[in-house]
């Protein structure tokens, strides 16, 4: 899974002041991406509210990525649940033939054991067409997925092939490196995070803040994989106040006002989630401002 190794972007889905989908701007924002070094896109993730958009919402933000894309980049899907049967049934259902992997969450809200993450995944392995990407977020599934469990699953079925690491936890991060199958692939989930991750034997990751600085974020990661250490270190410390500034107060109304900033897209998010305060809108501008005429 070469197409996987370098820098992904969780896409966000931009709305209109009356909170429809813009499509002129989720188009900008793929080229934006394309055009300055980004290795894949990322469909339908957390970052693109997919709990806040209807089936037919969906469906027109794949068909416009797709559209979009043209081809020029690897494409992969969220396809993922607390409900076992209807990623199951996705997964037999939907038309995956523009997509290279699909990306699935470990199941939130009902807190599995081990084992019943481990069954869960099994399950989805067992009917998917395509490679499979775990996604391990402890703080928004209130479980994680240990590396015991991910490395069972990597052994046992072929088809999965990589693990967006997001519990934030370098030790652990490095636990899954060190006794990995050797083809399978450790990505991180969490942009702090990501050189360190890089350079301890991980293959690059699928960002949030890497969509508001493509160029910058993606070759920090070129250079990280290619162990160019000190020029790699200079590019994180360069966006890092950015990455926490973009969660501060809750992902993607953070990287949303960086964009508005980038003039791409409007910073609409939502409900439940609503827009950073000024403070935080100023911060994010002025750190763009000076980035973007460095």
């Amino acid at each position: 899974m070469q197409s996987l190794i370098g820098t992904g972007v969780a896409l966000v889905t931009p709305f209109k002041k009356d909170f429809s989908v813009d499509v002129e701007a989720l188009k900008r924002i793929v080229n934006f991406q394309i055009d300055n070094g980004i290795d894949y896109l990322v469909v339908l993730g957390t970052t693109a509210e997919t709990a806040t958009l209807s089936k037919q919402e969906k469906e027109l933000v794949i068909q416009t990525i797709v559209d979009s894309n043209n081809g020029r980049l690897p494409l992969v899907l969220g396809v993922g649940s607390n409900n076992t049967q209807e990623v199951i049934d996705e997964l037999q259902t939907r038309n995956l033939s523009d997509f290279t992997a699909i990306l699935s969450v470990s199941p939130y809200y009902n807190k599995p054991t081990q084992e019943g993450i481990y069954q869960h995944f099994k399950a989805i392995a067992e009917v998917s067409p395509l490679p499979i990407i775990l996604y391990n977020v402890p703080g928004r599934t209130a479980s994680n997925m240990l590396p015991s469990t991910v490395i069972r699953l990597a052994n046992e079925f072929k088809n999965v092939v990589a693990i967006k690491e997001a519990a934030g936890d370098i030790v652990q991060a490095m636990t899954l490196i060190k006794n990995k199958p050797k083809d399978f692939l450790v990505i991180s989930g969490d942009d702090m995070i990501t050189l360190p991750m890089v350079l301890a034997g991980g293959v690059g990751v699928i960002s949030v803040i890497a969509e508001g600085f493509p160029k910058e974020f993606s070759e920090m990661v070129r250079l990280g994989l290619n162990k160019r250490v000190d020029e790699a270190y200079k590019i994180h410390y360069l966006l890092a106040d950015s990455i926490d500034m973009i969660f501060e107060q809750g992902n993607p109304a953070g990287i949303k006002e960086i964009f508005k900033s980038l003039g791409l897209s409007e910073n609409t998010v939502r409900l439940p989630l609503v827009n950073v305060n000024e403070d935080l809108a100023n911060r994010l501008y002025y750190f763009v401002d000076r980035v973007t005429n460095m």
